[in-house]
């Protein structure tokens, strides 16, 4: 059944609406401003445009940020040195407002909702923290794969089902947020093995580490991927070296996708779990906004292969949402100015083509 969902989402990607995105280009030379002059923002309002199949594109106004959380094997090898039942506590300090995504996305307008995909301890599911657990954590990825393949498909399949929930409930745009100690440890795992960057490339100090331990760190990444065959199968991938919230997020942009809806991505956990998305329906990248860069050195290996500008650049390395939640309101601005800024001829205004 899952394998059915997710090659039923994928089946139903499109292309972005060329007609769309010219009309976009055009009305754009026409706003009363120098050609190009809002540089980034107006690239955002053609894509916005494409997504919606409409010149000017609706302009984003319920966003939701919707944060995986999910517990990691890789723990174990002493990757990090926060210990594993933070990822719970935060799950709680989320449901109750006080994180930073939290207030980050109250001043977006966006909702926040937590999908708990592999957490390890038990955790408690109500309106704003759903209970959608594959497995109580993965497996260490350092001595063999940490999920099965099905688990893999099943995690993507919850994030495919909650991109649609999301969306019937009035959800117009969709943020990626994450939770899991030791998340950057697979996400350098799946960033050097989806795009063939060394693992001393792409392998960071996640949540602080000294030099020793992000040595040992770039050494548990190198022998993962090393274990995978040049080319294999995203979700052969995804099962051996990632995490279930990478798994989530993936079937979240596919969902976003197959729905035309525009994803905000936020830092190296998201850009990890899309390039799975990319390898497994391509078009799917199109429906995403960077929303940053983070300091992690994988996420500017992932943004690189999915082809995507980050619209701020802001030195984060928090995770939870936060750099999606912040970079929103600039996704908003650019359809807006397509939507609401005067022409030449509607203004009055000479244009030094005219």
């Amino acid at each position: 059944m899952t394998n059915e969902l997710i090659a039923e989402t994928i089946a139903d990607i499109r292309p972005l609406d060329d007609q769309a995105m010219a009309d976009a280009r055009a009305r754009q030379a026409q706003l009363t401003k120098p050609a190009g002059a809002l540089g980034v923002l107006e690239d955002v309002s053609i894509t916005l445009s494409g997504i919606a199949e409409a010149c000017p594109a609706p302009v984003p106004a319920r966003p939701a940020v919707a944060v995986f959380a999910g517990d990691h094997g890789v723990l174990a090898q002493g990757v990090t040195p926060w210990p594993q039942e933070v990822t719970a506590g935060m799950v709680e300090n989320f449901r109750a407002g006080g994180a930073a995504v939290n207030v980050l996305a109250r001043a977006a307008g966006a909702d926040v909702y937590v999908v708990d995909v592999g957490v390890a301890s038990p955790v408690k599911g109500d309106a704003t923290v759903l209970a959608r657990k594959i497995r109580p954590g993965t497996a260490d990825l350092a001595g063999g794969p940490a999920m099965t393949r099905e688990e893999a498909e099943q995690a993507i399949g919850v994030g495919i089902q909650v991109a649609g929930g999301l969306i019937v409930e009035g959800y117009d745009a969709l943020l990626t947020g994450d939770m899991g100690i030791g998340n950057t440890t697979p996400s350098a795992c799946l960033i050097a093995a989806l795009t063939g960057t060394p693992a001393a490339q792409v392998t960071g100090r996640g949540t602080g580490i000294d030099d020793q331990m992000l040595v040992h760190k770039t050494k548990v990444v190198a022998t993962a991927v090393a274990r995978l065959a040049p080319g294999a199968d995203p979700i052969d991938v995804l099962a051996e070296v990632g995490g279930l919230e990478h798994a989530g997020l993936a079937g979240l942009i596919l969902g976003a996708a197959a729905h035309r809806r525009p994803v905000v991505l936020d830092g190296v956990i998201a850009g990890a779990a899309a390039l799975v998305a990319q390898r497994l329906a391509p078009e799917a990248i199109n429906y995403c906004f960077a929303g940053h860069r983070s300091v992690e050195p994988g996420h500017a290996a992932a943004l690189a292969a999915l082809g995507l500008r980050p619209l701020v650049d802001l030195e984060l390395r928090l995770g939870e949402g936060s750099g999606a939640a912040l970079a929103f309101p600039l996704v908003r601005s650019a359809a807006l100015i397509l939507a609401e800024m005067a022409t030449f001829d509607s203004a009055g205004v000479a244009n030094k083509d005219a």
